[in-house]
């Protein structure tokens, strides 16, 4: 999510007085789609009430499947946006699973805090119908904005997952705008209540290895609410840090981020 999207959602949220959460002004979905740049991809559609929810398999040239990862990207673009950052797990032998949920590339609808990770649990609840994931380890990751998805559904599936990976996502929507104006604190927290945060949902991961990747540098997303997801996550934990902008770690230090996730 880029800065002027910010400042833009919270002048409007500043000039009215109600507990909406305004999910518009957080999800900023893209239909056209960049070609992707995979060898091996198969396409997904579910049904979900009156929409469609979709992603792709992407599958690694070696036959020996590491493990699977499930991303969810961030909060513009759509999966094409954020293949920077699975090609490289792909090219090492994972396979990886890309969710657009609603409202973005070729899903239908409108994304809602609600149901965007409600998409995420129907699409998990599919993936663990297939036996070429079935017989992997399954690992959750989320970045920016689709952390908050990816650790609540950890949240709700603990025993079927391997691991938790979150790439520079904030502590809470409250916390992010909060960071942006924070001249009006006391009025955004009695207005923006989240209603599911990574912050708090990432304490109940005590059995579930988690990997935080985060920079200093980051404009977005403030170090300091990587910090504290990562301070109220029970062990096993890992916290790397990077120096770039948001979400860049692969893009800068790929050799170090794959082989962290290979060890999670």
């Amino acid at each position: 999510m880029k800065t002027s999207v910010f400042f833009s959602f919270f002048l409007i949220l500043l000039s009215i007085f109600s507990k909406a959460q305004m999910d518009d002004k957080f999800y900023q979905p893209k239909k056209e789609m960049k070609p992707l740049e995979f060898k091996n991809i198969e396409n997904i559609s579910l049904p979900v009430e009156s929409d469609t929810i979709t992603a792709v398999v992407l599958k690694p040239e070696s036959k020996s499947i590491k493990k699977t990862i499930v991303f969810f990207h961030g909060a513009a673009g759509n999966i094409s946006t954020y293949q920077y950052i699975t090609k490289p797990l792909v090219e090492d032998g994972f396979q990886v699973v890309m969710v657009d949920v609603r409202g973005y590339g070729k899903s239908t609808g409108k994304p809602t805090h609600l149901n965007v990770v409600s998409d995420g649990q129907k699409m998990f609840d599919y993936l663990l119908t297939r036996k070429d994931i079935q017989n992997t380890k399954i690992y959750l990751y989320g970045a920016s904005l689709g952390s908050q998805i990816a650790t609540h559904l950890a949240k709700g599936n603990p025993t079927k997952i391997s691991g938790l990976i979150v790439d520079g996502g904030m502590s809470s929507f409250t916390d992010i705008a909060v960071h942006f104006s924070p001249q009006y604190k006391e009025m955004i927290e009695k207005a923006l209540i989240s209603p599911y945060s990574a912050k708090e949902d990432v304490k109940a991961l005590s059995n579930v290895p988690k990997l935080f990747i985060y920079s200093k540098g980051d404009s977005t997303v403030p170090f300091e609410q990587g910090q504290l997801i990562y301070a109220n996550a029970p062990e096993p934990k890992q916290f790397l840090e990077f120096s770039g902008e948001h979400i860049q770690a692969m893009v800068v230090d790929k050799s170090r981020i794959v082989a962290a996730i290979e060890k999670l």
